[in-house]
């Protein structure tokens, strides 16, 4: 008998059995503001969701070899099996085999585009616009940066580890690399740049405050951070602290930076649908230039800028116009504000796009300086405050919708709007 033809409804309900796989949470990378300047495509994104894996990936250490050459070892040989080789001398090395774990999924963060690294991460180039303002001559991320292990199940606990394993599945830390052993015999060591993880006081929320960053091992030990970034010589073993990501924790890879947020997390922040009506909000109070009096727009992601109606706001006071020659700029490029005569930089006020950074879902009020993003007061007093690593010894406050320093104390002001007047 012929099969029956089927049905549009039946085809949707068949569709509707079809479970989406379970989300643990997502690293996002600041400066991308929702999308890479050439867009997101493939493993190369502004953001990364990891998925529950429909069959475990992740692996533990097992068996530990000591031997004269890494590179000959069965260990390292064996294309299924995962090992870390630590060269002590150039006699004597090291190889710890690592053997399956069927209760966590392992997911590989990296700048190479090879098949193990699930999320390629290149460097950031702070106010990048277009895809060739991306290109780097010399990066400092490694090909393969770092690993995270999640629990396959609940609370799905999420811990990072330095270094990923190659095509080969081998992790190499060679003889110049920094390693140790300690009493028991058990064998470390930290990657050349380092990974380092902040963890905010008190979650990520409106409450939050910066917590203090320390740099993870490729076996998952918790340090203090080195006396400089690439220098051999380890500092002291936090031993109350774990290498778990907790959600808001920072991960910086030595030339990006990236934001873990746990699904539980995700969801107390904003939706993009929740952006776009905030901007629908402030456009319905029609705001004007106080000087042309022409009606301002702020542009979301998917409406092309028009000139006259894109708002500028003055950084200095927070007075928002539209583009206007008013006022000659000095050689700094500031303008003096025609609203109180104050005399700062003039710069195109734009959204805060990306969800994922928010603290709170109140309304865009306030601007960073001096990339002209806006946000909610809390999302912008909380990373006007904490310190990103910047080059290989100092911290400095970015905005992190486009990974650009923050100028003068307090790197932000209100923005003042001439609307409602009708």
């Amino acid at each position: 008998m012929p099969d029956t033809p089927k049905k549009d409804g039946d085809s949707k309900k068949e569709n509707k059995k079809i479970k989406s796989p379970l989300k643990f949470g997502e690293l996002i990378v600041l400066g991308y503001n929702g999308s890479l300047p050439e867009g997101d495509k493939g493993r190369r994104r502004s953001k990364f969701s990891l998925l529950k894996r429909p069959k475990s990936n992740g692996v533990k250490p097992g068996k530990k070899h000591v031997v004269k050459n890494p590179q000959t070892a069965k260990a390292v040989l064996d294309s299924n099996c995962a090992a870390v080789s630590y060269t002590l001398s150039r006699n004597q090395a090291v190889v710890i085999e690592y053997e399956p774990d069927e209760t966590t999924d392992m997911f590989q963060i990296g700048r190479s585009s090879e098949s193990p690294i699930d999320f390629v991460v290149l460097d950031t180039v702070p106010g990048a616009q277009k895809a060739e303002d991306c290109i780097v001559s010399q990066s400092t991320i490694s090909r393969f940066a770092c690993r995270i292990l999640v629990d396959r199940s609940p609370p799905y606990t999420a811990r990072i580890y330095a270094a990923g394993f190659d095509s080969a599945r081998n992790i190499f830390l060679g003889e110049k690399a920094t390693k140790w052993q300690n009493d028991k015999k058990e064998i470390d060591g930290l990657t050349t740049n380092g990974v380092l993880i902040m963890h905010p006081v008190g979650g990520f929320n409106d409450q939050s405050k910066a917590g203090l960053w320390r740099e993870v091992s490729v076996g998952g030990g918790v340090y203090e951070l080195r006396e400089s970034r690439s220098t051999p010589k380890k500092s002291n073993l936090i031993e109350d602290e774990e290498n778990i990501l907790y959600d808001g924790t920072l991960i910086d890879l030595c030339g990006a930076t990236l934001l873990w947020r746990s699904a539980l997390g995700l969801l107390s922040s904003p939706s993009r649908r929740e952006l776009d009506h905030q901007i629908e909000e402030i456009n319905a109070g029609r705001p004007q230039c106080p000087v042309g009096l022409n009606t301002l727009v702020i542009p979301n992601k998917n409406t092309l800028t028009v000139t006259e109606k894109q708002p500028y706001v003055y950084l200095k006071c927070g007075h928002v116009h539209g583009k206007h020659e008013w006022g000659a700029s000095d050689e700094a490029g500031n303008r003096t504000c025609p609203m109180c005569r104050e005399t700062g930089p003039f710069q195109k006020l734009q959204m805060g796009n990306e969800p994922s950074l928010y603290v709170d879902s109140e309304l865009p009020t306030h601007t960073f300086n001096p990339c002209g993003h806006m946000s909610s007061e809390k999302t912008i007093k909380y990373w006007a405050s904490i310190p990103i690593p910047y080059g290989c010894h100092g911290f400095i406050a970015v905005c992190p919708f486009c990974a650009t320093p923050l100028k003068e104390h307090p790197g932000y002001v209100k923005v003042i709007w001439q609307d409602n007047v009708d």
